[in-house]
């Protein structure tokens, strides 16, 4: 019996020996000296000041022992590549499993077909709410075999707070999407499709059609159709100045006859409101008449369910945020972080300060953080740090696989698709990107040709006309690390 454990003992021995010969391989600190001298090549040949770029690359968590280290421990903005931290503590703080559930109650009386009493909607933070998910829910509901409700659409968003812009945003609000407003009952993530294609003749005008369309937006159409394939059609968002719309889509601009279809997106200002008169448009397409109107209201505590739908897991929405940069569902998902850590309303800043204890409990002392999608300039983070949370969770098997599949897949999907399929970096990188005038920022994981997995973070704040070489240094540098 000693024997077979002095045995074991030597054997141990020798594993521990090897791998640290291993680790002070002299050919593995050679390579790593090599690659260290073309990245710095790379920076130089780029002419942009070194001031403005933050670059971290390794192989372990360490960033003391990094490959290539530039300003590491420089507070710089990160713009959306803030999702990073969203990612990690959503994943690590909600069950990977978890759900969100949106109910239709009622607390009036069946009579035959027709419900007499409001019908309420009542949303539970799913930022994934989209028409197939309305679809779903309204399927389930018609087993109750109700033809007709005799009442209001009254909306309950009581789920969160009523602060449909996060402050730690940007304070200047647009129509675009990625301003959308966030709310517990939000529908098609608070924005419509809108799809222009040129008239049959020039000196039409060219034919809108809204997805989904509804008697929420009304369509205002001052477009023209004219010869040729030129195309300067244009689309804005404005209240309506018809009472019976809540809001228009104002098209302007010219498309020409052999133009192909424009497709668009633009924001709406009330999802609460969207999402019922969606709902009422569903039920509408199923059947199911609706006497009143569309209001706000709580639902009472008498309510009976009469159907529900649960979201994708968690997971799957945090794929959905880093894949497309989504901010809406940042939002949401830091408003749940709140809710399922007991407070009621869920808050932004009650989301945010689970975001940021999280990010102390990994080890990060020195960063700022008031948006969780990274729409503001005022979140700032030492490039260390983020290479520091990627090098965290990459050592937690348990979200690791979740965290990185959400990462968008270089010339693959996401917003790295449109890169190169014929680089070395082709889907060998997955990395969330950033985006802000005079900020550009790129950090995730490159799958080196001997299958070792190497950490980067890139980030580049300055004059935005640089930006661009910015990118393509990030872009040779990914190449190069690849190989």
């Amino acid at each position: 019996m000693m024997k077979k454990f002095f045995t074991l003992a030597v054997v141990a021995q020798i594993l521990a020996t090897s791998t640290f010969v291993q680790a002070q391989d002299p050919k593995e600190e050679a390579q790593k000296k090599k690659l260290n001298q073309a990245i710095e090549a790379m920076v130089k040949r780029s002419r942009i000041p070194v001031e403005r770029l933050g670059i971290v690359v390794g192989l372990s968590g360490d960033t003391e022992d990094s490959i290539y280290n530039l300003n590491g421990k420089k507070k710089m903005i990160p713009a959306s590549v803030t999702k990073i931290m969203t990612a990690a503590t959503a994943l690590e703080k909600l069950p990977l499993g978890y759900k969100f559930t949106t109910t239709l109650s009622s607390s009036g009386s069946v009579s035959g077909n027709t419900l007499k009493g409001d019908l309420y909607l009542r949303g539970g933070g799913d930022a994934g709410f989209v028409s197939e998910s309305m679809w779903f829910l309204v399927n389930n509901f018609t087993r109750n075999q109700i033809t007709t409700i005799e009442g209001d659409i009254a909306v309950d968003d009581s789920f969160f707070d009523t602060v449909r812009f996060d402050p730690g945003r940007d304070p200047a609000r647009n129509d675009e999407p990625y301003d959308a407003p966030i709310g517990a009952m939000s529908f098609n993530w608070s924005a419509v499709s809108i799809f222009a294609r040129p008239a049959a003749e020039a000196g039409q005008p060219a034919k809108i059609f809204l997805d989904p369309d509804t008697s929420y937006l009304r369509v205002v159409n001052k477009s023209k159709t004219v010869k040729g394939n030129r195309n300067s059609i244009a689309f804005s968002r404005r209240p309506s100045t018809d009472k019976n719309f809540i809001e228009e889509i104002y098209v302007s601009g010219e498309i020409g006859v052999e133009s192909a279809e424009v497709n668009d997106y633009r924001s709406i200002t009330q999802p609460e409101i969207w999402a019922g008169y969606n709902l009422k448009e569903f039920l509408r397409q199923r059947g199911i008449t609706v006497t009143g109107k569309i209001k706000v209201g709580k639902a009472p505590t008498s309510a009976k369910t009469l159907a529900e739908v649960k979201s994708k897991p968690v997971a799957d929405q945090v794929r959905d945020m880093m894949k497309y940069s989504n901010n809406f569902v940042a939002e949401t998902l830091t408003k749940n972080l709140s809710v399922y850590a007991g407070t009621s309303p869920g808050t932004m800043p009650g989301g945010l300060e689970i975001i940021k204890k999280h990010l102390r409990d990994i080890g990060l002392t020195d960063f700022e953080i008031t948006s969780p999608s990274g729409l503001s300039r005022r979140n700032l983070f030492l490039p260390n740090d983020i290479f520091k949370v990627l090098s965290h969770v990459k050592q937690n098997f348990k979200i690791y696989p979740e965290f990185v599949s959400a990462f968008p897949i270089m010339g693959v999907d996401g917003t790295l698709k449109k890169k190169r399929t014929d680089t070395p970096a082709y889907a060998r990188v997955r990395a969330k990107t950033g985006f802000l005038t005079g900020v550009a920022s790129l950090a995730g994981y490159v799958g080196r040709s001997d299958e070792q997995t190497v950490t980067f973070v890139f980030l580049y704040n300055g004059d935005y006309k640089e930006s661009a070489r910015a990118r393509d240094l990030f872009d040779q540098i990914l190449d190069r690390v690849a190989q």
